[in-house]
């Protein structure tokens, strides 16, 4: 049985790690760098992290001998790297070919931006930490997965109510808040 007010805070939760609405700005950067953004090809394999790091993942990262501060370091970095180029407007990560194009989708749209430390950390918490059962969690995620597909459908229609001198200033502000948010994973 589901207690609602487990789900809501589940929901909640992973709402805020996940955070898709401030993802926007590097949403649109990604789709203007590769011509298209595959909603469904994004969510489902963001999905399919998060539901295989939720059952197994912490015992993986520990038979391989790496412990969750390095995983979430590793993922801050990234970040790092992705906030620097949006402040600065420079290409740290180029997609000139195809095959490229279609790995930036995954990296670093669906892992480490929408499944990445900080949501696979949490997931982990809320398991053991908060004691919530697996179909709670699991619906929660579901909700969360849900609303990051309506956001990707939508990125188009998005981006033209934003505009382009918009989407620049977005771009500089959230660039600044990823990067506090990588150094806040990297645990300095």
């Amino acid at each position: 049985m589901i207690n609602i007010a487990d789900l809501l805070t589940i929901t909640v939760t992973l709402f805020a790690v996940i955070d898709i609405l401030g993802n926007i700005p590097l949403i649109i950067t990604l789709r203007q760098k590769t011509g298209e953004i595959n909603a469904l090809k994004v969510t489902w394999v963001s999905a399919l992290i998060m539901v295989v790091f939720l059952f197994i993942g912490e015992d993986v990262l520990n038979m391989i001998g790496i412990d969750l501060k390095s995983f979430s370091l590793a993922g801050a970095f990234v970040i790092f790297l992705i906030a620097i180029e949006m402040i600065l407007n420079i290409e740290l990560f180029k997609s000139n070919d195809q095959s490229a194009k279609k790995v930036t989708e995954i990296v670093p749209l669906a892992f480490p931006l929408i499944a990445g430390s900080g949501t696979l950390t949490t997931l982990l918490s809320l398991k053991a930490i908060e004691n919530y059962s697996y179909l709670e969690i699991f619906s929660g995620l579901a909700i969360n997965i849900i609303i990051v597909f309506i956001v990707l459908k939508m990125i188009i229609p998005i981006e033209k109510i934003i505009g382009q001198v918009g989407i620049e200033i977005l771009r500089r502000v959230f660039g600044i808040i990823l990067l506090a948010i990588a150094i806040k994973l990297s645990g300095l």
